[in-house]
């Protein structure tokens, strides 16, 4: 039986080989930082909280690092509480959540926001991959071979995911509005995507994110909802009926790129987690497209 983890390789193998690259910068750059023990610690309350397996640091880590910049203590509160928050409900992370963590995090935030973000989101990708296509090991990836940089990990994964072409862009464009709406991200959810926009969507389309079920969206279009939810919400605990709702309208390729989707889509978290999700616009929507690097472009006119 094939497991999520080859259905991923399948079908996204260059999605595949970015993750893997966001997973293996993690703990090298942590180890670099001093955070591995609060990371860790982090990740074991994530997989606790959601009932997911925790991404645990690999054994090649070097017990000698000397961190660039203050330690984290493993078990900063400031920190383990930020992070627990962003993993429950990131629209309700409260500003003195945020100046706490910052104020503990010193130097380091920007690489410890990342980082948790690695250990609440991939677990999620790993469980819903595996919820379609079968359970089965996920191989502890190497180190990278150059200096570990995450936040250049993670925008290799936010320039791969668009080149892949399995969903319609409608169908993407619903369920990366109800993410932005689920986690309340200002600018995401100020955006619309010009493919969509001239694929057919409308206004109507996108209002009916909020009460999909009911909806007269396509039957692939609520089934991607649907799962959509459980990756955000109820990731260790996924409705049977919510994959089999994904299993019988999408092909095995549509599945990994609206897990894929859902992943890329969830950075927004690490913007409004620190308060910096603001929209370019003041009124209205802003029409937005995917470079053929995977950059985006805003301010676009429809024709």
């Amino acid at each position: 039986m094939p497991s999520g983890h080859q259905a991923l390789r399948a079908h996204a193998p260059t999605a595949a080989d970015a993750l893997d690259a966001v997973v293996a910068s993690l703990w090298s750059v942590a180890a670099g930082r001093g955070l591995v023990d609060v990371v860790a610690a982090a990740a074991g309350r994530n997989g606790a909280l959601l009932g997911l397996e925790a991404l645990v640091p690999p054994a090649h880590l070097p017990s000698d690092a000397s961190p660039v910049g203050p330690v984290v203590a493993g078990d900063d509160p400031a920190v383990l509480v930020f992070a627990e928050q962003c993993t429950i409900d990131v629209a309700s992370v409260t500003p003195a959540q945020r100046a706490d963590f910052l104020a503990a995090a010193g130097p380091h935030a920007g690489d410890l926001a990342a980082a948790l973000w690695v250990v609440d989101v991939v677990p999620r990708a790993r469980a819903a991959l595996d919820a379609l296509a079968g359970e089965g090991p996920w191989p502890t990836t190497p180190a990278p071979a150059g200096p570990p940089d995450l936040w250049g990990a993670l925008d290799g994964l936010i320039r791969t995911v668009p080149a892949l072409e399995a969903l319609d862009p409608v169908t993407s464009e619903l369920v990366r509005l109800r993410g932005a709406r689920q986690h309340r991200c200002r600018l995401c959810m100020s955006i619309r995507s010009r493919p969509a926009l001239l694929a057919g969507a409308d206004d109507d389309a996108f209002a009916a994110v909020d009460d999909h079920a009911g909806s007269d969206l396509s039957p692939l279009a609520r089934a991607a909802l649907a799962f959509t939810d459980g990756m955000l919400w109820t990731p260790g605990r996924l409705d049977p009926a919510v994959v089999d709702g994904m299993v019988r309208e999408a092909s095995p390729a549509q599945q990994v790129e609206l897990v894929l989707d859902v992943t890329r889509n969830a950075l927004n978290k690490i913007a409004v987690a620190l308060g910096a999700d603001a929209a370019h616009v003041e009124d209205g929507v802003e029409i937005y497209d995917v470079e053929p690097d995977g950059s985006l472009v805003y301010g676009l006119a429809l024709d």
